[in-house]
């Protein structure tokens, strides 16, 4: 047997742009905890989490409970894990991301865990971790551009710290920012994130990167900052097929099923629909017809699998969330989705907003807006201790301990309020 003989967590801050959103601004720093899971014989699988103080404090007790166990045995490791963590309150939110709540607490941790044990696995077989998924069915992932309004820079930071990527507050330099991106990077769909600025202003963005990307399928996702009435009203603007998707344009399913009782355009969800429990009143009033799956909160790899299955029963469409992330969380969504062969769309990801890494060789390549599926066993990644000593110095001295995207956006606007819907 493979037992599990230790399990390193590390906490780690990286710099993160000031990226604009319907809650608020991203701060200078972001969070993330790195798992490894160890055996006797000196392997050892990757998993990456959130960084907040809660979700590391569980991963810390859950750890030791999870020794001796055999890194086969998943479903052992899950009932291990939901006896272990304290389950906090199902409807309290939790500051790690948008639409993340009490009730993803188990899946939260187990998929850390999970997707360690899958790299320690594939380790151990000599096979990528998309064979233990069932093999894969394309071998490379379309991401798409992920366009953010953004300031030039933390005004409120002491870093040093420049970033490349400049201001973004108009049309104009929402479209310079997605051209800077796709010619870097080769992106071939492009995704704007909203709620921001009045909605006029944004469509009026939305109309400016189709008239320089007009091959390019443009999303929206204003995170739930347009009441039901707005978007109503928004609605005849996105004619001539503008948009490949609306994004949680209003907050909630009772809100996007009224919403999408008035629309053929597809509406998509990361924050109505975040777990199962969410699936029978989301179907029931017809409120999304694409899920963003996250294997960070939805429960792991194996989950997003049993997501997918129920998304090609009721024709669901099916695509990936993302959060502000480092390789080794690509590399797991890579995985899944390369062994799911309803993936309907392009899957989200922050990657090129973050410069630094802590896997050898540095940053993943991109080959025309996708990441190619590794055949080396595993995640196909190795830890760069030294690069993961720098994250982690980082996280004792930048004083960042949960994401607060209200909260730093009062230092440039005090009575801001995060409050959604906004418009």
């Amino acid at each position: 047997m493979s037992l599990i003989e230790s399990i390193e967590i590390t906490p780690i801050a990286f710099r993160d742009p000031p990226l604009l959103n319907a809650y608020g601004v991203h701060e200078a720093w972001a969070l993330r905890t790195i798992i490894e899971v160890k055996t006797r014989d000196g392997r050892y699988g990757l998993g990456e989490s959130y960084g907040d103080e809660q979700t590391i404090s569980q991963l810390q007790a859950v750890a030791p409970s999870l020794i001796g166990m055999d890194v086969f045995h998943l479903n052992a490791i899950r009932n291990r894990i939901t006896a272990v963590v304290k389950q906090p309150d199902p409807k309290s939110g939790l500051e790690i991301a948008p639409g993340t709540l009490g009730a993803t607490t188990v899946p939260r941790i187990f998929s850390a865990f999970e997707v360690a044990c899958l790299d320690l696995m594939g380790k151990i077989t000599g096979r990528p971790v998309c064979d233990l998924l069932g093999g894969k069915v394309r071998d490379s992932v379309d991401y798409s551009a992920y366009l953010f309004y953004k300031f030039d820079r933390h005004r409120f930071s002491d870093d040093p710290w420049v970033d490349r990527w400049g201001e973004a507050l108009t049309p104009e330099g929402i479209v310079e920012q997605a051209r800077k991106m796709i010619e870097q990077y080769g992106f071939r769909s492009i995704k704007l994130k909203a709620g921001v600025f009045e909605p006029e202003a944004e469509i009026a963005a939305l109309r400016a990167l189709k008239q320089a990307f007009p091959d390019h399928p443009l999303r929206i996702d204003p995170n739930g900052g347009w009441s039901v009435e707005t978007t109503a009203r928004l609605l005849p603007q996105f004619d001539g097929n503008l948009l490949q998707y609306l994004e949680d344009p209003a907050p909630g399913k009772e809100a996007m099923g009224q919403v999408s009782a008035l629309t053929d355009i597809p509406l998509a969800t990361n924050m109505c629909v975040i777990g199962n429990f969410d699936l029978p009143r989301a179907l029931e009033l017809d409120a999304v017809q694409v899920i963003l799956s996250d294997h960070h909160y939805w429960g792991g790899l194996k989950a997003t699998q049993e997501l997918a299955y129920v998304c090609k029963t009721w024709n669901i469409g099916l695509s990936m969330h993302s959060n502000s992330h480092l390789g080794i969380s690509l590399m797991a969504m890579t995985h899944a989705a390369a062994a799911i062969d309803n993936l309907s769309y392009a899957c989200d990801t922050h990657y090129p907003w973050q410069e630094e890494e802590v896997i050898v060789g540095g940053k993943i390549a991109f080959e025309n807006g996708a990441v190619r599926v590794p055949d080396k066993p595993g995640l196909g990644v190795e830890l760069d201790r030294e690069a993961l000593a720098v994250l982690a110095q980082n996280y004792l001295t930048c004083g960042i301990r949960a994401r607060d995207d209200v909260a730093e956006m009062r230092k440039y606007q005090p009575d801001w309020s995060g409050k959604i819907p906004r418009y």
